[in-house]
C-alpha cells in the first residue's frame, strides 16, 4: 500500500472537515441535541487532525525552502561568474518584457 504524502493527507482532512461541517449544519437545523453534540465532537476531532497536519505540512515546507536556499547559496558561492551571468540574463529578459508592456 502506498504511503500518502502530507499534502494528500491535509487535503483529505480538510475535505472531511467540510463534510462534517455540512452534516453539523444539517443536524443543528432540527435542533437534535444528541446528534448535534456527536457531530460537534467529530468536527472538533477532524479539525484538530487538520491543524496538526497543516502544522506538519508547514514545517516540512519551511525545511524544504531552507534546504533550497542553502543549495542556492552554495551554488552561487561555488560558481560566482555563472551566477552573475544568469542574473544578468534574467534582468535583461525582464527589462525587455517590461519595456514591451508599456
Amino acid at each position: 500500500m502506498a504511503k500518502s504524502s502530507p499534502s494528500d493527507r491535509l487535503l483529505s482532512d480538510l475535505h472531511q472537515v467540510v463534510t462534517d461541517a455540512e452534516s453539523l449544519l444539517r443536524a443543528t437545523a432540527d435542533q437534535t441535541s444528541a446528534g448535534a453534540s456527536e457531530l460537534r465532537a467529530r468536527v472538533q476531532s477532524t479539525l484538530d487532525r487538520a491543524k496538526t497536519s497543516l502544522g506538519d505540512f508547514q514545517s516540512a515546507a519551511v525545511e524544504r525552502a531552507k534546504a533550497s536556499a542553502k543549495a542556492t547559496d552554495d551554488y552561487v558561492h561555488d560558481n560566482p561568474w555563472q551566477s552573475i551571468g544568469v542574473a544578468a540574463g534574467v534582468g535583461l529578459l525582464l527589462g525587455l518584457l517590461i519595456s514591451r508592456g508599456r
